[in-house]
């Protein structure tokens, strides 16, 4: 998804600056847990530690801490920018591995380009850290960099920018080799671009079975070849006796084309010069040598793998460090070996080859896919990436002797990966992505306003759905140039100017309306508010949703759909569903915006309605009534009210896993109910919370939101015939983003 400059700068400076903080992951708030936490309570590990060092792993953080170490002089597309202009990159590099693996980073940079100056510092460093991520220094000096401190350290070092894309494009060609017949010690390879990564993959590719002499390198200069007096010795390794004049040349009759160069250097008259079935990875980003769809017009039976997401065969290196470094860590590894880099290679290979779950299938839009040239290596936000190549990796580290820490039960350890990260986090990028396979027209009524355009801007670039802006028209184009953004990217409406819409919409609420209060007069009046105009245009199919309420109170917005849209099918009472993010933990509530103390009967609409709705984020519901009285330790009519609820649900939805009355704790904390309630249907694994009041739940979810610092998605709107959400006042724009990729989901499901 594309951002503007001013978007991003705002992303990493308002609010707490930057993209990284520590937080402190012990209590310390009262003075016998300061004493603990700090003196003299912190004494005694310090006696441990120094009676065994390798406890330092048991007491500390150092086993699952990562440096990322930069120098700046060859960030991104960037170049030698200098170390603190990189900082924003080691920033995001933290992000990447604490948001994939769970791993904690402290990025460091440092200014210096003299390698011994650079391994001395790093060298230094192994006390604090369980392992090093180079990143972003330009070769050769990588090269020596990283082969010393490997050398020399007693900890992981691993440079991703030459072995993580050595290690998924690996993947890749096993597999796109496979698929084309061929075997890899027979391919002829030409590989553009001889730095640090070029470098890395070729040396990969030798050991995955290519032969050597069967790769033809270019650099800057052209072809690697014994002839050429101005190689240095990691070039050195791949001169070839025969020389290839030109890029041209050597593409004729190649088996295939690994670019980490620069865009569009392979023409159509080059891919047509190759040998049957050839293989093209651009991987140049975000402009490939050459483009996926010029390739596949010169020929059809050509693999191509690009570094660009809109396209098959992504190669991208979060499918490989995040995980290797998990695994390393988790068996405390001195080292990151060729073994192991190989064994996180062929688990991403085999791993392309299984079938692939519904869940990931839904998650790219239903469409199905299988092991074929348009999906030789696996999608980069697949979830089983995790307890494949970690667990693969550690295996490798064990059967080669650098772990320290070995695993005995794999199982255990498989459960303790997804548990760790807590897989339900994946809902949001799950549903964006969803979105982006379906988009649909997304009406917003406040379209004047500033922080709806931009979140409408982001929902455009992403390809989430196709913004309608509600407003006057002038004022809303000269905002939106104002911002810098393309007018004409908008589809944006008037209900002022909307003359023989306006005369359709009116005479349809005056015959919905006519005997509640609206003649033909206030239908045209309230037709011309946005609210209405926007649930209207929903209704009459003009969209598919309508997202609002970012500036209005909840009755303003929801009101106007319930007369214009209505309820669904067999529901008589719609509700809200706040998703709210605690930690790991992911957790559902219902009704928190609009039912004020519901009957036994419409709690069990919307427990009901909750479950279905989180099916969709394709999670198997739990389902807690919640009540002060576990089981009917107290009976009264507040409980009594409950326990209908239940018989209600278990009638109509039999298979629905559910139970109540039980209090938060019993719902959320397994040892409560293990301990006193086994009979449970719920033995501390609830996912979604009903709570008995609006009272109750309201508060809920804005204390864990504003004192616990959980983050609040929605709420999303059950019950409505037609795709209709409400935006929490002061939404930001990721949260209108997010709802709105919601919506169109569930715009699409309504439509079947």
């Amino acid at each position: 998804m594309s951002v503007t400059k001013e978007e991003a700068l705002k992303y990493h400076s308002e609010g707490r600056r930057g993209k990284i903080e520590v937080i402190a992951s012990k209590p310390c708030f009262t003075a016998r847990e300061l004493s603990m936490a700090y003196t003299p309570g912190v004494a005694e590990p310090c006696r441990e530690i120094e009676k065994n060092v390798a406890d330092v792993y048991k007491y500390t953080a150092k086993g699952n801490l990562v440096a990322v170490v930069s120098n700046g002089t060859a960030v991104l597309g960037l170049g030698d920018i200098g170390p603190e202009a990189g900082k924003p990159v080691m920033e995001g590099k933290g992000v990447l591995f604490k948001r994939f693996a769970d791993i904690d980073v402290f990025d460091i940079e440092l200014r210096s380009k003299d390698p011994k100056v650079i391994i001395e510092t790093v060298k230094q460093l192994e006390p604090t850290f369980g392992g090093i991520n180079l990143e972003d220094i330009k070769a050769p000096e990588c090269f020596e960099i990283e082969e010393t401190l490997v050398k020399e350290m007693n900890i992981p070092v691993f440079h991703d920018d030459q072995h993580g894309t050595a290690i998924i494009s690996c993947a890749a060609l096993i597999n796109a080799a496979e698929i084309a017949g061929k075997k890899l010690e027979d391919m002829r390879i030409v590989v553009v671009g001889a730095g640090a990564a070029g470098i890395a993959c070729s040396k990969l590719y030798v050991r995955a079975g290519v032969k050597i002499e069967n790769i033809a390198m270019f650099d800057s200069k052209g072809h690697i070849h014994k002839g050429r007096t101005d190689l240095n010795k990691y070039k050195q390794e791949f001169a070839t006796t025969k020389e290839y004049k030109s890029l041209e040349e050597a593409m004729k009759g190649a088996d295939a084309f690994m670019g980490l160069s620069k865009p569009n250097l392979v023409s159509k008259d080059m891919v047509r010069s190759m040998n049957q079935t050839p293989v093209i990875f651009a991987m140049a980003n975000p402009d490939p040598e050459i483009t996926y769809n010029d390739a596949v017009d010169a020929r059809k039976d050509v693999i191509i793998a690009t570094g660009r997401s809109d396209y098959p065969n992504q190669v991208n290196n979060v499918l490989g460090f995040p995980f290797i470094f998990r695994g390393a860590l988790d068996v405390r590894a001195t080292k990151i070996n060729e073994e192991m880099k190989m064994a996180a290679v062929k688990a991403l290979s085999e791993l392309a080859k299984e079938k692939i779950p519904e869940n990931v299938l839904r998650a790219y839009g239903g469409k199905h896919f299988s092991f074929g040239r348009e999906y030789i290596i696996p999608k980069p936000f697949d979830p089983r990436v995790l307890w494949k190549v970690a667990p693969a990796v550690a295996r490798a580290a064990m059967e080669t002797g650098v772990a320290q820490n070995p695993i005995a039960d794999w199982d255990e350890y498989e459960a303790s990966l997804k548990e760790r990260l807590g897989l339900t986090k994946e809902i949001v990028r799950l549903m964006i992505h969803k979105a982006q396979t379906m988009p649909k027209k997304v009406v917003y009524p406040e379209g004047e306003n500033e922080t709806i355009i931009r979140a409408a801007h982001g929902v455009y670039k992403g390809k989430i759905a196709k913004p309608i802006l509600l407003g006057n028209k002038e004022i809303i184009v000269e905002k939106i140039k104002t911002m810098g953004f393309d007018p004409t990217v908008f589809e944006i409406c008037d209900p002022e100017e909307k003359g023989e819409r306006l005369t359709e919409f009116a005479n349809y609420l005056y015959e919905k309306r006519q005997r509640r209060g609206v003649n033909l007069k206030k239908a045209y009046e309230l037709v011309k508010e946005p609210n209405y105009f926007g649930s209207l245009l929903v209704q009459k199919g003009y969209a598919d949703a309508l997202v609002g309420g970012l500036t209005a109170s909840y009755p303003t917005t929801i009101r106007p759909a319930l007369q214009c849209v209505g309820t669904s099918k067999n529901i008589d009472i719609v509700s809200g569903l706040s998703m709210v993010i605690l930690g790991n933990k992911v957790l559902f509530f219902a009704d928190t915006t609009v039912n004020i103390n519901p009957t036994s009967e419409e709690l069990a609409t919307i427990a009901i309605s909750a479950a279905e709705m989180v099916q969709r984020f394709d999670i198997v519901p739990k389902v807690a009534l919640l009540s002060y009285s576990n089981f009917g330790s107290v009976v009264n009519d507040d409980v009594i009210k409950i326990q209908k609820a239940l018989q209600i649900v278990k009638s109509k939805k039999p298979e629905l896993i559910i139970d109540g009355d039980m209090q938060a704790d019993v719902a959320l904390f397994p040892a409560l109910a293990k301990e006193e309630f086994q009979f449970s249907a719920i033995q501390g694994d609830a996912n979604i919370l009903i709570f008995p009041n609006l009272t109750a739940g309201n508060i809920a979810y804005k204390l864990l939101e504003r004192a616990a610092g959980a983050t609040v998605i929605g709420p999303v709107l059950m019950g409505m015939k037609k795709s209709i959400h409400v935006l929490q006042r002061g939404a930001t724009v990721d949260d209108i983003i997010n709802m709105t990729a919601i919506a169109v989901v569930d715009a699409e499901h309504k439509s079947k």
